[in-house]
C-alpha cells in the first residue's frame, strides 16, 4: 500500500484496484482516504475508471455519500459499476429520492440499466413508496425478459410493491416467480404483516412451509406479529415452539424482543413475562414490548414499575416506550405524574416530542374531562393537521357527551379527511347520545354529499386480495 504513493514506484492498476476493494469489504475509510490521496498525486483517477468506481463504492459503502459524489463527478468516464455503486450507497443511507434521481440521470447519459442496478432501484422504490416508479421499471425489466433468468429480480419486485402497500401486485409478482424461495415468501408476508392483513400473513406462512420451505429468524419474526395483531395466541405459541426446536432464539436478539411482543399483544402477559425473564439482553425493544402489553391491559402500575426498572438497568428509553408509559398514566389517571413524564421527554431525556406523544397528552386530558387542558395541547403541537388527536378529542366528547368540542374535533377531521368514517360514526354517535336526533341525520347527509364523488366504490387492497381469493 505505501508503494502507492511512492512516485518512485509503479504499481499495477489492478493491485491498486484491489487494495481499495479490500477497504471496502472491511469498510475501512481511513485506510481508503489515504488510497484516494495517493491515486490523486499518481494522477490515476482520470485515467482509470475501475480505479474510480471502487474509490465510489468506498465512500458509499461508509455512508461518505458526499465524498462518493465529488467522486463520481470527478471520472472522465463512468461505468455501470460506478453508477450502482453510488446508487446502492444512497439507497443503504435512508436517501431513496436521490438514488432515484441517480437512476434517471444514468438513463439520460445513455447507461443501460442491468439486473443489478434494477433491483437496487426496486429497493429505493419501495423504501420512498414510489408504486409509480417501480412500476416502469417493472416494465423495462419485462421487455428486456430478465425476470425469467433472475429470480433475485423477481424477489425485489415483490419486496417493492409489498414495501408501497401495492398487495395485489406484490402477490401477482409473487405468482410469477419461476422459483419460490424463503427470501421471496418473507418479502411476501412482510408486506401483509406490514398493511395489516395478518390472517393473508398467516396464510402465506401455512402455503410456504407446505411447500417445504424452512422459515428464517426474519419470516418467524414477521409472523409471530401477525400474530400480535391478530391475537392469534395459539399460532404464536405454535410457532415459539418451532423457533425453540430450532434454536433460533439464543442466536437472535429480535425474536426474543417480538416473542415478547407477540404475547403482550395477545393479552398473554404470564407468558410475555416468562420470556422476557428469560432472554440473555433485555434492550429497549423488549422492554417496550412487556411495557406496552400491561397498558394495553389496563395495567398501568406495572407498565409504570416496569418503566423504572429498564431506567435502573440503565437503559436509556427511545420515543418509542415514552407513548406507551404516557398511556400508562392516563389508565391510573395521574394528571400530575402525565404532564410531568411529557415535560421529561425534552428536558431530561432530549427527545423532540412526536405527534403521537402530543395526541397521547390530548388524549389524557380529554379522558380526564379536563377539556380546557385538551384543546390547549391541541393548540401547542407542532401540527395539528393530524387525523389521530381529533379522533382522540372526539373519543373523550363522547365519553362526557360534550357536543361543542366534538364539533369542532369533527369540523378539523373532516378537514383533513373529507371521507374518514370514523369522525361520522364518533360524530353521530356525540348527538345521538345528547338527543340531537336531526344532528345525526344531518351528519349522514354530509357524510353522503362527501362521498359523493367517489360512488363507484374504489375497493381496499385488503378487499381486493379478498376479492380475488
Amino acid at each position: 500500500m505505501k508503494a502507492v504513493g511512492n512516485p518512485d514506484k509503479t504499481v499495477p492498476q489492478k493491485i491498486i484496484v484491489a487494495l481499495l476493494k479490500a477497504c471496502s469489504l472491511e469498510s475501512d475509510l481511513r485506510k481508503g482516504s489515504k488510497l484516494h490521496a495517493d491515486i490523486l498525486k499518481q494522477g490515476l483517477l482520470r485515467r482509470n475508471v475501475f480505479i474510480g468506481s471502487a474509490l465510489v463504492n468506498i465512500y458509499s459503502k461508509v455512508g461518505a455519500l458526499a465524498k462518493a459524489r465529488q467522486v463520481f463527478d470527478e471520472l472522465s468516464v463512468r461505468n455501470k459499476v460506478a453508477w450502482t455503486a453510488l446508487i446502492t450507497g444512497y439507497i443503504v443511507h435512508g436517501r431513496g429520492e436521490e438514488a432515484v434521481e441517480c437512476y434517471e440521470w444514468m438513463q439520460h447519459e445513455g447507461y443501460s440499466p442491468d439486473a443489478v442496478t434494477f433491483a437496487c432501484i426496486l429497493k429505493a422504490c419501495g423504501s420512498i413508496g414510489a408504486t409509480h416508479k417501480g412500476k416502469d421499471v417493472h416494465k423495462r425489466i419485462l421487455r428486456r425478459g430478465l425476470l425469467a433468468k433472475d429470480n433475485v429480480l423477481g424477489t425485489a419486485l415483490v419486496d417493492m410493491y409489498a414495501k408501497c402497500g401495492s398487495l395485489v401486485d406484490a402477490q401477482e409478482a409473487f405468482d410469477q416467480l419461476p422459483k419460490r424461495d424463503v427470501v421471496s415468501w418473507t418479502a411476501l408476508i412482510t408486506g401483509y404483516c406490514k398493511h395489516g392483513l395478518g390472517d393473508e400473513a398467516l396464510n402465506c406462512f401455512e402455503k410456504m412451509q407446505r411447500e417445504g420451505h424452512s422459515p428464517n429468524a426474519m419470516t418467524f419474526a414477521c409472523i409471530l406479529k401477525a400474530c400480535g395483531r391478530t391475537g392469534a395466541t395459539e399460532k404464536g405459541r405454535e410457532v415459539h415452539v418451532q423457533i425453540v426446536r430450532e434454536g433460533l432464539l439464543g442466536k437472535d436478539r429480535v425474536l426474543g424482543s417480538v416473542l415478547v411482543d407477540m404475547y403482550a399483544k395477545c393479552g398473554a402477559l404470564a407468558e410475555a413475562r416468562a420470556v422476557f425473564e428469560k432472554l440473555p439482553v433485555r434492550d429497549v425493544v423488549s422492554w417496550t414490548g412487556l411495557i406496552e402489553g400491561y397498558c394495553q391491559q389496563g395495567f398501568g402500575e406495572e407498565a409504570i414499575s416496569c418503566f423504572k426498572c429498564m431506567e435502573r438497568e440503565g437503559l436509556p428509553p427511545d420515543p418509542v416506550v415514552f407513548v406507551s408509559l404516557l398511556k400508562a398514566y392516563q389508565t391510573i389517571g395521574s394528571t400530575n405524574e402525565s404532564e410531568q413524564c411529557f415535560e421529561a421527554l425534552s428536558t431530561t431525556y432530549g427527545i423532540v416530542p412526536t405527534l403521537e406523544h402530543h395526541t397521547s397528552l390530548v388524549s389524557f386530558y380529554g379522558n380526564q374531562g379536563l377539556f380546557d387542558h385538551a384543546i390547549t395541547a391541541v393548540w401547542k403541537m407542532p401540527s395539528s393537521d393530524y387525523l389521530p388527536v381529533w379522533y382522540a378529542l372526539m373519543n373523550a366528547c363522547q365519553k362526557w357527551g360534550n357536543v361543542s368540542l366534538g364539533r369542532l374535533a369533527f369540523d378539523n377531521a373532516i378537514r383533513l379527511d373529507a371521507k374518514a368514517a370514523i369522525a361520522y360514526v364518533r360524530m353521530s354517535r356525540i348527538y345521538a347520545a345528547a338527543g340531537m336526533h336531526a344532528e345525526v341525520d344531518k351528519i349522514e347527509e354530509l357524510r353522503l354529499h362527501n362521498q359523493a364523488s367517489h360512488s363507484l366504490k374504489v375497493l381496499t387492497d385488503h378487499e381486493r386480495v379478498l376479492f380475488n381469493r
